[in-house]
C-alpha cells in the first residue's frame, strides 16, 4: 500500500519483516530491563533506567505500529512531548520525596 507524502511523492508501506525487526528490538530492550531489575548493583538507577528505556519503547511503538513515522511532525510531538512532561514531573517528584536516596542507602 502506498502512501502519499506532503509532497505528492509516494512512499512504500514497510514490509512485514520490518514489523518482526522492530518487535524483536522491543523484545531485546524488555530483556535487558528484566535482567537489569535483578542486578543488585543497578538498585540506585534502575528506575531512571527503567523510564528511558520505556520511553524508547513507547517511541518504538507510536512510530512504528500506530504509523506515526509517515504522519507529519506534529503528531509525534503530540504523544512523546506530554510523555517527557510527564518523565520529567515524575523524576522531580522522586527527588523531592526521597525515592532514589531511600532506595541506594538499603
Amino acid at each position: 500500500m502506498d502512501h502519499a507524502t506532503p509532497h505528492g511523492e509516494q512512499r512504500e508501506h514497510p514490509v512485514s519483516a520490518t514489523y518482526l525487526k522492530v518487535a524483536a528490538i522491543l523484545t531485546v530492550i524488555t530483556a535487558v530491563e528484566v535482567t537489569l531489575y535483578y542486578i543488585p548493583a543497578m538498585r540506585g538507577v534502575l528506575v531512571p533506567l527503567l523510564l528511558l528505556f520505556s520511553a524508547a519503547k513507547f517511541g518504538i511503538v507510536v512510530g512504528w505500529y500506530m504509523h506515526l513515522r509517515f504522519d507529519p511532525i506534529l503528531y509525534a510531538r503530540l504523544f512523546l512531548g506530554p510523555l517527557g512532561i510527564a518523565a520529567v514531573i515524575t523524576i522531580v517528584l522522586m527527588l523531592l520525596f526521597g525515592h532514589f536516596i531511600q532506595h541506594t542507602q538499603t
